[in-house]
């Protein structure tokens, strides 16, 4: 089980809500994650490449930055399993681009803005992620 903490994730909740904010109003550009990393690689080389770059580095420098303000590393559990990593990435950037999104893009700034597509993919998404807990808990995990 779980401890409850809610400081950490409050924190990081404002901390990405600010980050989408800044974004839309300093670039009109809806904070989402894959649209933004996927336009780092060419063709894209447009006047935005290097706020995009400066966004993608800041997610890559937010736990290194947790690490020096609290003295703490920042636990994940990633799979050694690589075929499963490799089809879970696989699905993962299928529905990315399937679904024109992803998450943070219909889940944080397309909610926010009331959009309906957006409400059906964040359904998709959780719905599926809770399947998928589910399947690994209790059928993969018995």
């Amino acid at each position: 089980m779980t401890e409850f903490t809610p400081i950490a994730p409050t924190v990081g909740g404002i901390l990405i809500g600010l980050s989408a904010v800044l974004l839309m109003a300093w670039e009109g550009r809806i904070a989402g994650i894959s649209g933004i990393a996927s336009r780092l690689l060419p063709p894209y080389g447009d006047h935005a490449l290097q706020s995009r770059l400066g966004f993608v580095l800041g997610l890559v420098a937010a736990p290194l930055i947790y690490l020096l303000v609290t003295g703490n590393e920042v636990l994940q559990t990633v799979s050694s399993n690589l075929p499963l990593m490799a089809m879970a990435g696989l699905l993962v950037g299928f529905g990315s681009v399937y679904g024109n999104g992803c998450t943070s893009g219909h889940g944080v700034c397309g909610l926010s803005r009331l959009s309906v597509r957006s409400l059906a993919a964040t359904l998709i998404f959780m719905t599926m992620a809770f399947a998928t807990v589910f399947i690994v808990r209790h059928v993969w995990g018995s």
